[in-house]
């Protein structure tokens, strides 16, 4: 308070010496400090009101500095920068900059790089813009995900990259009314999901499956790989007939279904879709049950692994083409749908 007091003794000497708006802002400064000196507490302590009078006070009188008594210039000065970042954040938010991109162009930036991850942002950007997408490349850097790249390929793209080349074989059982126990040799390739060729048996050998290959690929039309299972039933015959046609042997490991997929989830669907709703008499029985479905999951039965059509792929059928009916497949287990006039 003594300092306080000198100070105004000082100032109404300088009162003489000064102008009218000098006068009034000093004025105005010290009844403010003693608005605060007067609150009862040991240490005054300023409110935002308080701050913002002296940030706003420093901007519009030169002389401001002369009449501080509890606080610093620099104090001051620092409330204003933090007034002028605050003042640029509301600014900010009221009136965003660059907008995001569109949440489906992020997504396909993604997948892009998740499917191709040799690719930089260049590559990406080009086959944007033959999508239609005009866009910076800057932006796709920016919503780049930067994953490691793989030391190798992998097994699903390599053997993507031969499925065209590639069939498999099995053996399952069938029991008939009598409990006979029929065997079906079935051959799949890859490509389409074809079925090439099936045949059943009583009794199966190494000669009898050598002659099921000669019989499905005929004149040169063999596939590079074959692949199979450990079964003793493809002897030494089978192998040295598999090597004349030029086709190489893939094994699977022993107990290990699942490495020969395709041809394990085609007997599934065999079983499952047909012959677990019906019962066979006899060889012959079982050969034109198989017969009906191979044309059925060959020409009707849809696959999503074909874009959900079948291996021989069907027409989309306008609406304008008439009513739908239904035709009877695999003896009624399924049905064909078209439209008719």
């Amino acid at each position: 308070m003594l300092k306080l007091a000198v100070k105004l003794v000082f100032g109404i000497f300088r009162l003489i010496f000064k102008n009218r708006n000098n006068l009034i802002f000093e004025n105005l400064a010290l009844r403010q400090q003693l608005a605060v000196q007067r609150r009862n507490i040991k240490r005054p302590c300023l409110r935002n009101r308080d701050r913002f009078f002296w940030a706003l006070l420093s901007q519009i009188w030169t002389d401001w500095k002369s009449t501080l008594l509890i606080v610093k210039p620099e104090t001051v000065v620092k409330w204003h920068r933090q007034g002028f970042k605050l003042y640029w954040r509301w600014k900010s938010k009221s009136k965003p900059g660059r907008p995001r991109i569109s949440k489906e162009i992020r997504d396909l930036i993604k997948r892009m790089v998740h499917e191709n991850p040799y690719w930089g942002a260049p590559r990406i950007h080009s086959e944007l813009y033959l999508l239609g997408y005009d866009i910076a490349e800057s932006t796709i850097s920016k919503y780049l995900l930067r994953t490691p790249q793989p030391p190798s390929q992998t097994w699903k793209t390599f053997l993507k990259n031969h499925v065209d080349q590639t069939a498999s074989i099995d053996f399952f059982t069938v029991l008939t009314v009598t409990f006979q126990i029929l065997y079906c040799f079935i051959i799949l390739w890859h490509e389409k999901r074809k079925i090439v060729h099936f045949n059943i048996t009583t009794n199966p050998s190494s000669l009898w499956t050598a002659q099921q290959i000669k019989e499905a690929f005929p004149y040169d039309q063999s596939p590079k790989y074959l692949l199979r299972d450990r079964d003793a039933i493809y002897g030494h015959v089978f192998q040295q007939t598999i090597n004349n046609m030029g086709i190489k042997e893939v094994v699977t490991a022993a107990k290990s279904p699942w490495q020969n997929p395709f041809v394990e989830r085609l007997i599934d669907s065999i079983r499952r879709e047909c012959l677990d709703h019906v019962i066979i008499f006899n060889r012959k029985h079982l050969h034109r049950i198989l017969t009906s479905y191979r044309e059925y999951y060959l020409n009707v039965r849809t696959h999503l692994s074909l874009a959900k059509n079948s291996p021989v792929p069907r027409k989309i059928e306008p609406k304008s083409k008439g009513k739908v009916i239904a035709i009877e497949q695999v003896g009624g287990l399924h049905h064909l749908y078209k439209r008719v006039a």
